[in-house]
């Protein structure tokens, strides 16, 4: 039994070094191929499918390079986000929910909530993240913009940004192959094995390979899922509340500005003096005041008590007043 248990390990350890072995050869292999099909493409114009695709010569195992091409599949993540003002959110919310449907994708959150203007206005706010194909990312802003009026005017931010993954991608479908592989070589030594022992450490080997298939497999999905279609976060706001209070020509929207940050930089003047007093001023006084405080009032104790002893005695030097 224990050297079966030896020889099960030895063909273990031998299979996972297999797939270490494989798996840095495909990423020397895909360097390469990176290399020679930039070089191409510097040389001619490139071949790409309808996927963003490119073609390149794929390298034999000499090192030259043969007819065959291998497909290199750029794995790119587009995101966007951006804030509007609109005159009714909610509906804007529900005309971004059916543009997207209508686009392929779907809604991952939504949220409305209420607001407030300058005056004191109850107004609805909105946000929502929805997910479109990705090569509908341009149009869908177009349309998101669209929904204000004044996409010039009332488009308050924007920003899109975008994450290349293909080398992850291709590292996570390497890995899974070589797992594949060995989890088929492990169907074959189970399948093979007589004794039970032998048969159960190949199922936990088996079991454990299965779990890392599993997570590879997400993560792939992950990639795929995120790349194919956008993810669009999209802050909305009512009119009223960027709109500015303007009485004839003035606006007193910006004194109240002003007045309020006056009344801010006072504060903070006022918190920064407390602040001083309470570790620096009073802790000093303390130290230098009160022993000189002390020391006059010890001081003005002692000539009283002079200025007494005095009375006291001129009291007692004067000679008695006659009797009548």
């Amino acid at each position: 039994m224990k050297r079966n248990t030896l020889f099960i390990s030895l063909v273990l350890a031998v299979l996972l070094l297999s797939a270490c072995a494989k798996a840095a050869t495909q990423s020397a292999a895909d360097e390469k191929l990176l290399y020679e099909g930039s070089r191409e493409m510097m040389q001619a114009p490139s071949v790409s499918n309808s996927a963003g695709s490119a073609e390149a010569p794929a390298p034999a195992e000499d090192g030259s390079v043969t007819t065959s091409t291998t497909v290199i599949q750029q794995m790119i993540i587009m995101n966007a986000n951006l804030e509007i003002a609109v005159d009714d959110p909610g509906a804007a919310m529900s005309d971004i929910q059916k543009m997207a449907a209508d686009m392929g994708g779907f809604t991952v959150s939504s949220y409305i909530y209420k607001t407030y203007t300058s005056g004191g206005v109850e107004v609805p706010a909105a946000t929502i993240t929805v997910r479109v194909p990705a090569e509908k990312l341009n149009t869908a802003l177009d349309q998101i913009k669209a929904l204000t009026g004044d996409a010039a005017k009332y488009t308050l931010s924007e920003n899109i940004s975008g994450q290349d993954v293909t080398q992850e991608y291709t590292d996570l479908k390497s890995r899974l192959r070589n797992l594949e592989e060995a989890n088929a070589k492990l169907s074959e030594l189970y399948d093979s094995a007589t004794k039970t022992e032998d048969a159960l450490a190949i199922y936990q080997q088996k079991v454990q390979v299965t779990e890392q298939i599993e997570v590879l497999k997400g993560q792939i999905q992950y990639y795929e899922q995120a790349s194919s279609k956008s993810a669009i976060t999209v802050q909305i706001v009512a009119k009223e509340t960027i709109a500015p209070v303007t009485i004839g020509k003035w606006q007193p929207a910006g004194v109240a500005r002003d007045a309020v940050q006056s009344l801010i930089n006072f504060g903070k003047g006022l918190v920064n003096f407390l602040i001083w007093l309470g570790i620096f001023i009073v802790p000093v006084v303390a130290v230098i005041g009160l022993p000189i405080f002390l020391l006059v009032r010890w001081l003005v104790r002692r000539n009283r008590r002079i200025q007494a002893a005095r009375l006291e005695a001129l009291k007692s030097q004067q000679p008695p007043l006659p009797k009548q």
